[in-house]
């Protein structure tokens, strides 16, 4: 037979306590979050932009998920692209981070770059890479989130990589 625990409450599941987005962002900011530069080719061409939402989604089949912010000028050329390539950003690589999060620049001029397996930019002194073929990409609230299968991927000798918390860059090893 079962009990209930005295420290349980029954929670009224119709009252629906609303959340502002300065209160969550204030309580998220707790939650360190990793700290990527996705690439990709559009229109033959390199694009990319700095994505703060990555995550791991399954490891069999293998799934990495992105989260875009829609107001991102950069996504558009990139959206229409088969694959795209995270790059795992290294501890010293915060301007790199500030330069793909900037708007109306050319974000790879003068980086020496290489080609990832399926053709996308790797960025150089990158903690790790993982190129990604689309699977799925939805709008979901004020973001679009980008599912994709791992195809290669691959660490470096980079011995930090960054998280962002409490809003500032943080390397960690």
């Amino acid at each position: 037979m079962g009990t209930t625990s005295p420290a349980r409450r029954q929670v009224d599941v119709d009252v629906e306590m609303p959340v502002g987005s300065a209160t969550l962002r204030s309580v998220l900011r707790e939650v360190p979050t990793s700290v990527t530069v996705v690439t990709a080719t559009a229109g033959g061409r390199p694009a990319g932009l700095t994505v703060g939402s990555f995550v791991s989604v399954s490891l069999d089949p293998p799934l990495i998920g992105i989260f875009v912010d829609e107001k991102s000028s950069s996504w558009p050329e990139m959206r229409n692209s088969d694959t795209f390539t995270v790059n795992v950003l290294a501890g010293d690589q915060q301007e790199l981070c500030t330069r793909f999060a900037t708007s109306g620049r050319d974000k790879f001029a003068g980086l020496p770059l290489r080609k990832s397996p399926l053709g996308n930019p790797l960025l150089p002194g990158i903690a790790a890479w993982i190129d990604c073929r689309v699977e799925e990409i939805r709008k979901l609230g004020d973001h679009h989130f980008a599912l994709a299968r791992v195809t290669d991927l691959d660490t470096t000798s980079a011995p930090t990589s960054i998280v962002f918390h409490r809003g500032t860059l943080h390397a960690i090893p």
